[in-house]
């Protein structure tokens, strides 16, 4: 139904001005972006998340969401950009709990945790190329937040998507 209608739209702004066409997709192009982003949840409660929700990962979770939208920024760690293990150091500081900065450290600083005992907060890492180069932060409900990669902004992704159920490695829990 919505493509009938768009290619409608189309056909009639071919004898437009270019600058019509174009301010015609960016008005679409935002539209649904601001629905998706009035529409994302926020971390689960209940039976899956195992938290109170005044919990330091709930917290820090809590500071992650909010920097939905920033973009990537190797070796970011503010809120003008981000890289992974930038966002979690960030997140978790702002909820009062320094973590240290590279992802391999964060490894290091964190107990596993079995994936069915994982909680609000847990930190979720991933082999990329073969090697364990990503971390995200566990929302509840097989979501997760990140900073994915150069180019794009934080986003909300699902552990169970094809691409992350199979790079996932494990998750651990701050100390």
């Amino acid at each position: 139904m919505y493509v009938v209608e768009i290619r409608q739209v189309e056909i009639r702004m071919i004898t437009q001005p270019a600058l019509k066409i174009r301010s015609f997709a960016l008005t679409i192009t935002l539209l649904g972006l601001l629905s998706a982003c009035a529409t994302q949840p926020g971390p689960v409660s209940g039976n899956n998340a195992g938290t109170t929700g005044n919990s330091l990962g709930d917290k820090a979770a809590s500071v992650a969401l909010r920097q939905v939208g920033v973009p990537y920024l190797y070796g970011g760690a503010s809120s003008k950009g981000f890289d992974c293990s930038g966002l979690i150091q960030y997140s978790y500081r702002a909820a009062g709990k320094n973590l240290p900065r590279t992802t391999g450290q964060l490894w290091s600083a964190t107990r596993t945790v079995d994936r069915k005992d994982m909680q609000i907060g847990d930190l979720l890492f991933f082999s990329i190329e073969g090697k364990m180069s990503h971390v995200g932060m566990y929302l509840g409900g097989e979501r997760f937040v990140h900073a994915p990669s150069s180019g794009r902004t934080v986003v909300v992704a699902q552990l169970n998507s094809p691409f992350y159920a199979k790079a996932f490695l494990r998750a651990g829990r701050p100390q």
